[in-house]
């Protein structure tokens, strides 16, 4: 542990009687050491320790913070407690004083239950606060904790300090939330963090590789092409300019704060606005991947987005798009005549093989000449990336370096030798750090074999993928060919072509993709292996446009050869290691161990590398080194960061920290200004208001004046449905909540109002499903009162859609149309609309007024059929056949408000034949239904002659 560490823990334990505290530091400073360090001072006696919020990565290095050696069982780590174990084993451990992972849902269910004792538990360690709110379930747990154990501390951290100054006062209404009153700020700048990290720095080599001519290209068209859509963005006059600049535009939590401003008036935008949002996003995946990616799977991803976004994409129309596509295109192949036009050119230094195509025996509806010429040339280039290159380079230096210090005293591996005697393995090893998995499957291809290989290897995975879309069966192809689809846009789309240019450029997109089609007929003839590939779809580098999930699953699929015996190194999935490279022609190179950031593992202190080659730049890992030589100041460590020269990753990564910067002085200018109660109230209904309606026009002469007692609500919740907020405001509102697990419904109001609550998400996933359906059946059969609450959230439109999106007719796609069949079909089902979670706790106040308080035992029994399998209170069918209801309904003269005397007055549906029409009359409420009913049951059926 270093030394700020210590200060931390210091300042959160120097006053007990302020109940912890907000922590929050920059990312990367090891906040899991942090968090075992306090988990080091818990002892028994106190009471039970509970860690909320924790990732399962997190998890992972606080366990390996705590006990780094597993096979020592002296060291007592936390262990996690589950929803598998039963509620007696619960208990006991609750009582056991010792430290436990929890998730939230199981807490709130236990407290709500009294199976936890609160005066047992000391305190509780929150993590990722950032993700904190007044209504998040966390909340919930502190204020019930705190209304009965006064003693109880909270101590809440983030290594997140961008996310804590998003929206209003979010850090001050996060210390409200958790009922504290002390915020630690611990940035990278802070004197004693500063000082530490920097009295012994690792060496740092910093290396500048400049890009190719059409990475440049694309890199300044895509920057174009964003410029011009945030242009057209603040036309709208509906988003904060200051926000719209390029630079916000590479962080992901830009789509994050332009959805945030638009959400509230979403209905309202038209579709370009939508789509410049969605734009937004595509625009910086395609800056990140080019610095990411090869040529190959850069141009793949292109293509999956042309065939999925062409026709409602506002950049794709952008003037500058052409060249993204045509540059990517350029890395990877040339395509051109055979006679009379020479190809364009290229650097010398990409190696390009040429192939001649003969389509004069080809049928005319596969291959169009141009001016009478009957073959093309399709050139390949496959342009490497240069900082593969680079990266060997690195590496032979490196052991070149060793090989002259193999004698010196000063050597990194003696070194490491008489520091860490437990981890001999490792002396000596390079640790190549990247940003996901894929790129270090590629990059120790490219070590272990040719990078000539793996690229022809990618391209022979492009070509059989073409092959295999081109073999799919193709729709309306008529009908496709006569359609002209318009763009919109300055983006208006509008690119007038003359006939003749038009045919002639559509003649070439066709010669070239035949080209690239016969090319990946003869692979696929000469690999056979390779089509088993092409018939997988998960091992597809890009599925469907989204590569950051098909590179991930290609990185997954792939097979480990890693034969090393290092015990460690099997903890780690993500780590692959290699010795030296199989190709005669390279130099030799040291043992190399890839990590990707995307694991979420910390494992410098496992492997003790002693040379980090930071393959893609990231603020957090650069931490993470320099708190690994902070720890270990006496170990040589030497780290080469490899940049892009002049590209956005250099800016991003400058520009992170400034943002981080800008952060932390605003959460200091925060903290300076913030106004925290001294005493609070962590009883429930504190958020009430004085009197209820009712209350204020009662009668005050009864009894002399006095007021009758206030009575309490009670609210019965089934128990998934803790995984939202509404629960906790409920709770805040002063109801009693009772967590049960219902058959039937989400929410029990009184024994007769049940409510079946959807989230918008979940509205349109239930009718797709038709889950809603059986649902409300459900409710209409069991309960008087059946109600479908429709929820939207605060933040966002209260509206499905805008109203000049309605259409008069009834289409089977549309939700208005849905949820109109649903009235019809179920008509005492009452929908209800709500804008909010506090409009819904408002909502069911006013319903529960004047309505008995709901019984858990019949709630829980409500559906549920007893042994004889007889079912309670069925309101609907009173245990008849649902079946023969249903086909009694749809009689003629058969209405809603005669069907359950009908039912009432015969025992089946063949009694009902038989019944006179005087009787049916009496029945059916008048003459008229009676003898359209009789004149249909004893109409004679139609025979053939």
């Amino acid at each position: 542990m270093v030394q700020f560490h210590e200060n931390i823990i210091a300042d959160l334990l120097e006053e007990p009687s302020a109940g912890g505290g907000l922590v929050v530091l920059s990312s990367g400073l090891a906040l899991h050491k942090l968090i075992a360090g306090f988990l080091h001072l818990h002892d028994t006696y106190e009471g039970t320790l509970l860690i909320l919020s924790a990732s399962p990565s997190q998890k992972h290095s606080i366990l390996t913070s705590l006990n780094p050696n597993p096979n020592n069982e002296s060291t007592k780590s936390p262990s996690e407690i589950t929803s598998d174990l039963p509620a007696h084993q619960r208990l006991s451990l609750y009582s056991s004083g010792n430290a436990f992972f929890i998730t939230s849902r199981i807490l709130i269910v236990d407290l709500l239950t009294r199976r936890l004792p609160t005066s047992t538990v000391a305190g509780i360690i929150l993590l990722n606060a950032h993700s904190l709110s007044e209504t998040c379930t966390e909340a919930f747990i502190v204020r019930i904790l705190r209304s009965s154990n006064k003693n109880l501390y909270v101590r809440a951290f983030s290594d997140k300090p961008h996310a804590m100054v998003s929206g209003f006062a979010k850090a001050e209404r996060t210390l409200k939330c958790l009922y504290l009153r002390k915020l630690h700020l611990w940035p990278r700048f802070q004197v004693y963090v500063s000082e530490e990290l920097e009295r012994d720095p690792p060496e740092v080599v910093d290396i500048r590789v400049p890009m190719s001519a059409y990475m440049v290209g694309i890199q300044k068209a895509v920057i174009e092409v964003m410029d011009a859509c945030l242009k057209e963005m603040r036309k709208t006059n509906k988003v904060d300019v200051e926000d719209l600049t390029v630079e916000n535009g590479l962080f992901k939590s830009f789509d994050e704060i332009v959805r945030r401003q638009l959400d509230p008036i979403w209905h309202t935008l038209g579709k370009k606005t939508k789509q410049l949002v969605s734009d937004l996003k595509t625009l910086r995946k395609l800056l990140d991947y080019l610095v990411r990616y090869d040529a190959v799977t850069y141009l793949k991803y292109l293509d999956s987005l042309r065939a999925s976004e062409s026709f409602r994409s506002v950049w794709i129309f952008a003037e500058s798009s052409y060249k993204i596509f045509e540059y990517a295109k350029r890395r990877v192949y040339h395509f051109g005549r055979s006679k009379g036009e020479s190809l364009t050119t290229q650097d010398k230094s990409v190696k390009s093989k040429k192939r001649k195509l003969d389509y004069s025996n080809e049928d005319k509806e596969d291959s169009v000449a141009i001016n009478g010429n009957s073959s093309v040339i399709l050139e390949e280039v496959l342009e490497e990336a240069p900082k593969w290159k680079v990266l060997r380079e690195i590496l032979e230096e490196i052991e070149a370096e060793r090989e002259k210090q193999a004698t010196s005293i000063d050597e990194c591996v003696v070194e490491s030798d008489q520091n860490n005697n437990n981890n001999n393995s490792y002396n000596g090893m390079v640790l190549v750090a990247c940003k996901d998995e894929h790129s270090c499957v590629q990059l120790e291809e490219c070590i272990t074999s040719n990078p000539n290989k793996v690229m022809r290897g990618e391209w022979e995975k492009y070509l059989l993928s073409k092959v295999q879309l081109h073999a799919l069966p193709k729709r309306n192809k008529k009908k496709t060919q006569n359609q002209n689809p318009k763009g919109f846009g300055v983006l208006d789309g509008a690119i007038p072509l003359t006939p003749t240019k038009g045919a002639e450029t559509s003649s070439i997109i066709t010669q070239e993709h035949n080209a690239l089609l016969e090319i990946a007929t003869e692979i696929n003839k000469r690999t056979q292996k390779v089509v088993e590939f092409v018939q997988d779809p998960p091992n597809n580098v890009i599925s469907k446009g989204r590569g950051d999930k098909g590179n991930k699953k290609k990185a997954t699929l792939k097979k480990k050869t890693d034969t090393s015996p290092i015990k460690e190194s099997e903890k780690l999935p993500v780590l692959k290691k290699h010795v030296e490279g199989s190709d005669g022609n390279f130099k030799k190179i040291p043992p190399v161990h890839f990590y990707a950031y995307e694991s979420g593992q910390q494992i410098l202190d496992v492997l003790k590398p002693c040379v980090i080659i930071v393959y893609h730049p990231d603020i957090a890992f650069v931490r993470e080194i320099e708190i690994y030589k902070a720890e270990n100041p006496s170990k040589k460590v030497k780290v080469y960061f490899l940049f892009y020269e002049t590209s956005t990753e250099v800016q991003k990564f400058e520009a992170s920290i400034r943002r981080e910067n800008g952060a932390f002085e605003s959460l200091i200018r925060q903290k300076s200004m913030m106004i925290m109660p001294v005493d609070q109230n962590y009883g429930i209904g504190q958020n009430m208001e004085t009197e209820s309606p009712s209350k204020q026009n009662m009668v005050t002469r009864k009894a002399g004046g006095q007021k009758e007692g206030l009575k309490e609500m009670q609210v019965i919740v089934d128990m998934r449905e803790f995984m939202s907020s509404l629960p906790n405001v409920l709770h805040q509102k002063g109801m009693n909540i009772i967590p049960v697990t219902l058959e039937v419904g989400d929410y029990i109001l009184s024994p007769q109002i049940c409510v079946e609550r959807k989230s918008i998400q979940d509205l349109f996933s239930s009718f797709a499903s038709g889950r809603l359906f059986h649902q409300a059946e459900m409710m209409v059969r069991y309960y008087r009162i059946p109600v479908l609450l429709i929820e939207f959230s605060q933040d966002k439109s209260f509206s499905f859609q805008s109203t000049s999106e309605i259409s008069d007719d009834v289409t089977p796609h549309n939700i208005i149309s849905k949820l109109s069949l649903l009235a019809l079909h179920f008509p005492r089902l009452r929908i209800v609309w709500s804008r909010s979670l506090h409009a819904t706790a408002e909502i069911f106040a006013s319903l529960k007024l004047n309505q008995d308080e709901p019984d858990e035992a019949k709630a829980t029994r409500v559906g549920v059929p007893s042994e004889e399998g007889i079912v309670e209170d069925d309101v609907r069918a009173e245990n008849y056949n649902t079946s023969a209801v249903e086909f009694l309904r749809r009689l003629p003269g058969v209405t809603d408000a005669n069907y359950r005397t009908i039912m009432d007055g015969c025992s089946s549906l063949a009694d009902l034949a038989l019944v006179p029409v005087e009787r049916l009359a009496e029945l059916m409420g008048g003459q008229k239904s009676a003898k359209i009913l009789r004149d249909f049951l004893d109409a004679k059926y139609p025979t053939l002659v």
